[in-house]
């Protein structure tokens, strides 16, 4: 009796085992097909099918299965899960790829994208898509193909972020938008580079025609001063010969922009460099100009490093400092540094309190030889802007009437004994 009833029990188990398998295969979205050849047997269900269909085969002995899945995973899987899926791969594409809805709420943001649009990226998720690019909408290319219904190829755009948009749409079965997936690819860098080159063009021919000539000069009046009055003398020792290598400095400094000196490379932490190498050099000069210079960094990059050559590095800073002493209108200024872990990079500002940049010229100041002092060669924000791009970072510019801000970014790697 306590055998029959224990017998009836498995067999009420294994039921309800077999309705969980049919069940379960009966809520699985995407087609398939499962043949078990020791069982003589093959599942197979098509799209669209509740059912699977159930055939017999020879069986072979052998205890060997072949399981073929047919996904598409526009359709058989939450998209939601696509997207944290392609997220950390889109992060590597050095173009802007943004994901948004049929209403133009971002979905996905790559790194690119909020790097170059000074945005927070998770924080962009689920909002609007003018929120990352701040535009009008009638400006925003991908809304356009949005309200036009129609992919975008290869079309030019010309507002402040310059550059070629192409956009792609990922519809739902009846039709309607899923996603927008828009790919922006900047030009500005291009045609940074054609400036350069257009410069390294001149500046070869500056060394040759200018350098050599001057060399020349030079060597003859100290040839010649022996010879001269002491009155003559004095005039070439601090008239003449120093405008001379004034002039050979402003052909160094050009040539460096159009073919800067390599960089060598080496990990160091941004906050040390800050405090300790930038930090002693500042701390003269700040006494001399009467200048109050102030750290603020984040302590979390305490444990990452940059790939840099310090002694460019220093060379960019100072430039900005002398620049800002240059600007000095009142008594006193303040210089305030801060740092910043933001994304995968880590951001360095620079900002004075001094009168500010003009907005007729400060889409100006990193061109090359643009300078409103009488003495400048209007070469340093170039060279220092050079010298950032080599180290694969950016450098910007924001100013009004309070001050100027500097704002230097460069990729971070998290400490190995960190990790």
């Amino acid at each position: 009796m306590v055998m029959s009833d224990n017998l009836e029990k498995r067999m009420v188990e294994l039921e309800q085992e077999l309705q969980l398998y049919k069940r379960f295969v009966k809520q699985l979205p995407f087609p398939f097909q499962f043949t078990d050849y020791s069982l003589g047997m093959v599942m197979k269900k098509k799209r669209g099918q509740h059912e699977p269909e159930i055939h017999s085969i020879v069986a072979n002995g052998q205890d060997d299965v072949d399981l073929h899945l047919d996904i598409d995973p526009s359709t058989d899987l939450p998209f939601e899960q696509i997207e944290t899926f392609l997220a950390p791969i889109l992060d590597l594409v050095p173009h802007h790829i943004v994901f948004v809805d049929g209403n133009g709420i971002i979905t996905l943001c790559n790194l690119q994208a909020a790097n170059d649009t000074g945005v927070d990226r998770d924080s962009m998720i689920g909002k609007h898509i003018r929120e990352l690019l701040k535009l009008p909408d009638e400006l925003i290319m991908t809304l356009k193909s949005i309200e036009m219904n129609e992919p975008i190829y290869n079309q030019e755009v010309l507002d402040r972020y310059y550059g070629i948009i192409n956009t792609r749409f990922i519809r739902n079965e009846d039709g309607s938008i899923k996603r927008v997936i828009s790919m922006f690819q900047s030009l500005n860098l291009m045609k940074e580079t054609e400036k350069l080159a257009v410069a390294g063009r001149i500046a070869a021919g500056i060394a040759h025609e200018i350098r050599n000539p001057l060399t020349t000069v030079r060597g003859y009046l100290q040839f010649f001063k022996t010879d001269l009055p002491d009155r003559i003398v004095s005039l070439i020792d601090k008239l003449l010969i120093p405008e001379l290598d004034r002039a050979n400095g402003i052909i160094t400094d050009f040539l460096n922009i159009a073919k800067p000196a390599e960089v060598k490379a080496e990990k160091m932490n941004i906050n040390q460099f800050i405090t300790e190498d930038l930090g002693i050099l500042l701390h003269s000069e700040a006494l001399l100009h009467n200048i109050e210079v102030h750290y603020n960094l984040d302590e979390r990059l305490n444990v990452y490093d940059v790939e840099a050559d310090k002694n460019q590095l220093l060379q960019v800073f100072l430039n900005l400092f002398h620049n800002a002493v240059e600007a000095k209108v009142k008594k006193t200024m303040r210089v305030s540094i801060s740092s910043k872990l933001y994304n995968n990079i880590v951001q360095i500002y620079f900002c004075d309190d001094g009168p500010g940049i003009p907005l007729t010229i400060i889409d100006h100041i990193f061109d090359p030889f643009f300078s409103t002092k009488e003495t400048g060669t209007g070469l340093g924000l170039s060279l220092s802007r050079k010298i950032i791009e080599l180290h694969k970072g950016t450098m910007k510019v924001q100013s009004s009437a309070e001050g100027t801000s500097f704002i230097i970014e460069l990729p971070v790697n998290k400490q190995e004994s960190a990790s």
